[in-house]
């Protein structure tokens, strides 16, 4: 049993979280809906939350998969919001984009998530 992981669904986004000190506390829970805000605001429709990893001294590292390529051009100003919302310094957020081809991923709700979530590298193929 991994006990400093934990999945958490906030509207369209199914994540896993994982924090290097033990397991996820109320605090990144509260930093993790800040980040789905922004992403959610600030990024397309298509755009989901795949992981937040939470490292020593709340360096907050997010996975986020999308079809669409422009969400990347958003990134580096949404590391800089996210951490002045949270109090940290900018180099403490790091937004990991990484765009697949839609001819990959079935769009369907659920299904999508999984399939970006598997294609990323942070759940495993189902068998």
């Amino acid at each position: 049993m991994e006990f400093d992981t934990d999945w958490l669904t906030l509207g369209p986004h199914r994540m896993r979280l994982r924090s290097t000190r033990g397991f996820p506390t109320e605090a990144m829970r509260k930093a993790v809906d800040v980040i789905r805000m922004a992403v959610d605001n600030n990024m397309s429709a298509r755009a989901r939350l795949v992981e937040v990893v939470c490292r020593q001294e709340k360096n907050y590292e997010v996975t986020i998969g999308t079809t669409v390529v422009k969400d990347k051009v958003c990134a580096p100003q949404l590391e800089t919001c996210i951490a002045g919302v949270l109090g940290l310094l900018p180099d403490q957020v790091t937004l990991i984009v990484t765009a697949v081809d839609q001819s990959e991923v079935d769009l369907h709700f659920g299904v999508y998530e999984r399939m970006l979530a598997e294609k990323l590298g942070t759940a495993p193929p189902i068998q």
